[in-house]
């Protein structure tokens, strides 16, 4: 249960991006503002901690099952759970079920969506896309999903191939092209899913705008996506998963398992590399199916298990990715979207599992400061 319309007073540090931080910040009505509000004393309740803008999960699948779609009470459950974890801000990357009834209440996050994934037939899971028996309609039906969503499409890059037994690209590299720019007329970004290197040039060509998992991409890759500055998500969390893939795959797909276990086991090298050539990065549990909601800390420690610094994992799950999705941060007038934790998670990236309190819209809905109103 939230705690309603309480006037907050924040102290400590206050973190707003990558080169400013304040020393309070105070919440009235629902909206973040430096200079104290003109209320009697005592009117306020005051938390003392490191606070940042809430988090984002920039690729979650709400409503998503593991035998396939859920209703939008269990979707709402799903958002709840990321809220919980600090999520205030979910970008459902692809999912059969439209939750947009589910973004105008105001106990959840706020939830951009991508629409469904575009797929091919029998090139990704079953149900879950739309599935084009010809490459050429991929252009078309880019151009609807970027008028139906909310300003994202998410496109379905590589997948098994069963006639050949191992990963391929599904679309030829002038229709993705094609689409892609279609999108881009409509004012709508494309995010496209892709394990394997053979996939990515097409990608770097077409100038996509995010590529999610990148699992294969190479150094030379690495570098021309830097440069246009294209984000990467790598979804740790699944690759993680990889190994178990690999094993129920081996006796019908034996280069596909070969492939997954060297993806897997140059997991958290191939993060670092793409760390240390500057690919922005962002943070996405890529929850739903079989993938549990609200493990935003366990995918941001996974990042930092693979070198990248804590300090820039924070920094991805918060500030950066918002200003990536056009939200922004903490500013005068600004929603109080924000969370406060105990001690720094730049300095320890556990901290983040242990919120003091999570604000959405200005209200206290979870954190230890709950309990303790």
């Amino acid at each position: 249960m939230a705690v309603p319309h309480v006037p907050l007073h924040l102290t400590g540090r206050v973190l707003l991006d990558d080169a400013r931080e304040a020393g309070e910040l105070f919440v009235r009505d629902g909206r973040a503002q430096f200079a104290p509000p003109a209320l009697q004393a005592g009117a306020m309740r005051h938390l003392e901690g490191f606070v940042v803008p809430g988090l984002v999960d920039v690729h979650s699948h709400l409503g998503l099952g593991p035998q396939g779609t859920l209703s939008l009470d269990a979707a709402a459950g799903h958002a709840l759970a990321d809220r919980d974890a600090g999520v205030l801000l979910v970008r459902d990357a692809g999912s059969p079920l439209d939750v947009s009834p589910l973004q105008d209440r105001p106990e959840l996050p706020r939830m951009l969506r991508s629409g469904r994934h575009i797929a091919r037939p029998k090139r990704y899971h079953r149900g879950a896309a739309w599935e084009l028996g010809d490459v050429a309609e991929l252009p078309e039906a880019v151009y609807r999903e970027a008028r139906s969503g909310d300003g994202w499409v998410k496109v379905v890059g590589d997948w098994i191939d069963r006639a050949v037994g191992d990963l391929t690209p599904l679309w030829p590299g002038d229709l993705l092209a094609r689409a892609v720019a279609l999108a881009h007329d409509e004012a709508a970004r494309v995010t496209v899913h892709a394990f394997a290197a053979e996939t990515v040039d097409d990608l770097i060509a077409a100038e996509v705008d995010g590529i999610d998992h990148g699992t294969g991409i190479t150094a030379d890759q690495a570098e021309r996506i830097a440069a246009l500055g294209i984000p990467v998500t790598p979804t740790l969390l699944q690759v993680e998963r990889f190994p178990q893939l690999a094993d129920r795959a081996a006796v019908r797909y034996p280069a596909f398992a070969k492939r997954l276990r060297a993806l897997h086991e140059r997991r958290f090298e191939q993060v670092r590399m793409l760390h240390e050539a500057g690919v922005p990065l962002l943070v996405g549990t890529d929850a739903g199916g079989s993938l549990a909601h609200g493990r935003i800390a366990d995918e941001c420690a996974l990042l930092v298990a693979a070198g990248v610094p804590a300090s820039d994992v924070v920094a991805a799950a918060s500030w950066r990715a918002r200003h990536a999705l056009g939200f922004g941060g903490l500013e005068d007038g600004a929603s109080a979207d924000l969370v406060v934790y105990p001690a720094d998670p730049r300095e320890d990236i556990g901290v983040l599992r242990f919120p003091t309190a999570v604000v959405l819209r200005g209200e206290i809905v979870a954190g230890s400061a709950l309990a303790g109103r």
